[in-house]
């Protein structure tokens, strides 16, 4: 038996090999990882755009103790489009899954997905630049009404960006 046992393990070709022998194994291999890299890096943009939203939480509140309650209503707005950003980037359903399934992923559509997602992340470095302006402005108490205005710009962008990226995984655009 230990002659045989050795036999076997000796020849193993690993499990690709094994994968590849079972129709449509590798696809659904190939889905998953898909799958969970999506959602590991949208948890990942969620979270980073938490932290930049707490960032701007409290420069509301230095703003609010530096005079400028008049504020309040544009605040507010930035972060209700910065909250549905997150909402939305945090819960989606996986992009390679449900109607997108059912269409053969392109490599080019890859890419394009793959370019949103780093768009993502780029837009965490511009929340955090334009969140430190802001803080500035508050500082210097000249230009708020500017930065406010950046900022909600921004969460637009964003949030139209994100659109986008949804109308690829769903094979709109």
């Amino acid at each position: 038996m230990d002659d045989l046992y050795e036999k076997i393990v000796s020849q193993r070709r690993g499990f690709a090999w094994l994968a590849g022998k079972m129709p449509g194994f590798s696809g659904y291999m190939e889905h998953t990882s898909r799958r969970t890299a999506d959602r590991m890096m949208r948890e990942h943009v969620a979270r980073e755009l938490r932290s930049q939203l707490d960032q701007f939480n409290a420069a509301e509140k230095a703003l609010v103790q530096n005079g400028g309650l008049h504020f309040m209503n544009q605040a507010k707005s930035i972060r209700t489009k910065f909250q549905t950003l997150i909402d939305r980037i945090a819960t989606d359903a996986p992009g390679y899954s449900g109607f997108f399934a059912a269409n053969r992923i392109t490599p080019d559509d890859l890419e394009a997905i793959y370019a949103f997602d780093e768009a993502m992340l780029r837009y965490v470095e511009d929340f955090s630049e334009k969140i430190e302006q802001l803080r500035q402005a508050i500082t210097n108490r000249d230009g708020v009404e500017e930065a406010l205005a950046q900022l909600d710009a921004l969460t637009i962008e964003a949030n139209r960006a994100y659109d986008l990226r949804d109308d690829v995984l769903k094979g709109i655009v």
